[in-house]
Parts: structure tokens; sequence; C-alpha cells
């Protein structure tokens, strides 16, 4: 084992550091993890699982709710404010430190009733509070936007849920006191937008010409995308309904955690 790193995790949906967690155990170096206050009982679940049932890693796996110390790296996610934080305080170690990141859909008009069901996943899975949950849509000129209602309406109970509603009361209110032009989908709301990143409720869609404009987008702002969903000719794209379900192999911000930590 050569080194101590330390895992900061997110809280923003269940088991968000968990790969990082992986990583560290396979490894072989030693790991200090500091979960968020809003994910705490199942990390320490597992955490407590697999010692007790591999004992030997009870001198691999360490555990703080404080300031962190002894460590050689740090793997850190966090929000916008944080990542400026995490670079002051992180700016003499080696470090993997995560931002913001939103994802996307991009559609062509040809997509099968199921390929629309399976982006209200993508879209609502964890209430959409994922760097891999989509939050805007790029659709053709004339698309018919009364598909996204119809389609999506697996997820129409999430207005059920209390903070839920209120994000979406909230920004439907404001948008009526602006005179802002929106859709309502009765438990989600479509804006006209060249933002990444709407708030919780929210689902921008940009209308496009050419495929190509979307992929000069996409490209001068892939710093800040995580996800591609689409069945177009489009680089690194993933299937409808794949933005939830990553393999092994792909690492957020597509930094090869495994290197990082497999790096003297």
């Amino acid at each position: 084992m050569d080194s101590t790193v330390a895992i900061i995790m997110a809280g923003n949906f269940p088991l968000a550091g968990f790969h990082d967690f992986i990583c560290g155990i396979i490894s072989g170096n030693k790991i200090i993890v500091k979960p968020s206050s809003d994910d705490k009982i199942l990390i320490c679940f597992f955490i407590d699982y697999l010692k007790s049932t591999f004992p030997e890693l009870d001198e691999i796996i360490g555990f703080s709710d404080k300031k962190l110390s002894g460590f050689d790296k740090v793997i850190a996610t966090g929000s916008n404010n944080t990542f400026n934080y995490f670079e002051y305080y992180f700016r003499n170690k080696k470090s993997i430190l995560r931002k913001n990141r939103s994802s996307v859909a991009v559609l062509d008009g040809n997509e099968s009733v199921k390929e629309l069901e399976n982006l209200s996943k993508d879209i609502f899975q964890y209430f959409g509070l994922g760097c891999r949950n989509v939050s805007k849509i790029f659709i053709p000129i004339g698309y018919n936007l009364e598909k996204f209602k119809k389609h999506f309406a697996e997820f129409k109970d999430i207005i059920y849920h209390n903070k839920y509603s209120n994000n979406y009361n909230y920004h439907k209110t404001i948008k009526i006191m602006n005179n802002e032009i929106f859709i309502d989908g009765e438990y989600f709301i479509l804006k006209e937008s060249r933002e990444f990143s709407p708030p919780i409720s929210v689902i921008n869609y940009h209308y496009y010409n050419k495929i190509s404009e979307v992929k000069k987008i996409i490209q001068d702002n892939c710093e800040n995308i995580q996800c591609i969903v689409s069945n177009c000719d489009i680089n690194n794209k993933i299937k409808f309904g794949d933005a939830q379900n990553p393999d092994l192999h792909d690492y957020s911000d597509n930094i090869d955690t495994l290197n990082f930590l497999l790096t003297k």
C-alpha cells in the first residue's frame, strides 16, 4: 500500500462516491472516507458490511466526519462553490477535484416510444440531482414537444414528493410573474434556453437546424457535460435509459481514477 487517499463524497444521490470507494480498495491504497452529511447511512452500512465480511479491510478503510489529515492524495466531489475551496485547500496534494456537470440528450425526431420513455429515466431518476441526469434536450426545428408530456408519464407521481413539488411550484411561479414563455408539464417545466444546468424540475430545450450545430456546442462546452444520450452520430454517446447505469470503466469527468490511484 503506497499511499493514503482521502475520498470526499458528494451527497446529491445515494452512494454518489461509491465508484471512487471501489477504485480506492482495488488500487491497494489505504483510504479515508469522508461522506456527505446527506448520504452517511448507506455508505457507512457498506463500509461496516465489508469490514465484517473481510476483516483484513479494517486496516485499509478509514472513516472521518471531521477535518482530514494524514493523507497523500485526495478525490473530492462537490459543487462549483466547494470546488474553489478544494482547489485552495488541497493545492499541495495530488488530487482529482470535481465540480458541477450536467448531461444532455440529442434527438433527431425518429426516437421510438420506448426510447423516449427511457429518456424520462435519464431525466427524473434521483429527482434529476446527479451530473449524469439529462437536464437539456437538443431537438430539431419543428419537433412536437407534446411527446414529452405523453412519454414521461412514468414519473408523474414525482410531483407528490414535497421538496420536488416545492421546486416545481416555485420556478413555475417565478416564470409566470416574469411573463416568461414555458410549457407546463404539470410535474416538470420545459423552457427554451441555451443554459445547461436549469433548476430541479426544469428541463431546458434547444432547437437546432443541423446536427453539426449541436456537435459544435457540445465541443465548446465539453468540460461542463458528463453524458450525451442520443442515437445521432455524436462521439461518446450512450443509449437512452443508460445515463444512470454506468459501467465500472465509466469514469467521472473522463478522468481515469484507477490510473491516478496507481501512479506514485
